[in-house]
């Protein structure tokens, strides 16, 4: 594995600093000084390595869509079926050191300006395709011909169920978004009689392993220092 360069280092943690602020002071309040308070730099080294806001924010978007790009290829390593697939996919987009009701503000502070900025809609286009990319490999063994369909469906439910927890008072859990999705997921399977059983081993692997791998703090390092 190549070393990261002090320079990749910087970028990163700046990157973290620009995503603590969005949390707090949402995209039109964060500012290049809140930037560098929250990193303990100077303004100027903030420029040094982001030439100016919009390449900050794309830098932003970059770590939070890699935490969950991490988040689900982690338990996809482990899925052996087209099902655990599926539920790797699911639990992945709704696990702890993603799904958090701070990370569901910025997420949506960022989407807010994606009509805004082309880099913006380049960076979402790529996650919108690498999302249907993997539920398409797991759902095409299952529902063949429908599998477009339902993909884009289970992807709407979960932008929905992101956008709803950005906005409701009471923080919503992981388990309570892989339990939305999980119940479109049977309505939407159901005419291709899949045992319930078998969808219920598949969840119930995933989440396990959610549990025992995603919340160790190995991972939680990896995860918040990825670029």
């Amino acid at each position: 594995m190549a070393r990261q360069s002090i320079g990749d280092i910087r970028r990163a943690e700046l990157s973290q600093a620009a995503f603590d602020a969005l949390v707090r002071h949402g995209i039109r309040g964060t500012t290049l000084d809140r930037v560098a308070k929250i990193a303990g730099v100077s303004k100027g080294v903030v420029l040094h390595h982001f030439k100016d806001k919009d390449a900050l924010f794309e830098g932003v978007q970059r770590k939070a869509n890699s935490v969950l790009r991490i988040c689900v290829t982690e338990l996809l390593r482990h899925a052996d079926t087209p099902l655990e697939r599926l539920y790797a996919i699911v639990v992945g987009n709704f696990a702890a050191p993603v799904f958090q009701q701070e990370i569901c503000h910025a997420w949506i502070s960022l989407c807010s300006d994606v009509p805004h900025n082309r880099q913006s809609q380049r960076i979402q286009t790529v996650v919108h395709a690498r999302m249907r990319s993997n539920l398409m490999s797991a759902l095409h063994p299952l529902a063949g011909a429908d599998a477009p369909r339902i993909a884009f469906q289970l992807r709407t439910v979960m932008d929905g169920i992101w956008l709803r927890a950005s906005f409701q008072i009471a923080a919503m859990t992981g388990a309570e978004g892989v339990a939305e999705v999980d119940f479109a997921a049977r309505h939407l399977l159901a005419a291709h009689r899949i045992a319930s059983a078998d969808m219920d081993a598949a969840l119930s692997k995933m989440q396990n392993l959610a549990g025992l791998i995603l919340t160790t703090r190995a991972f939680r390092d990896q995860a918040l220092t990825a670029g």
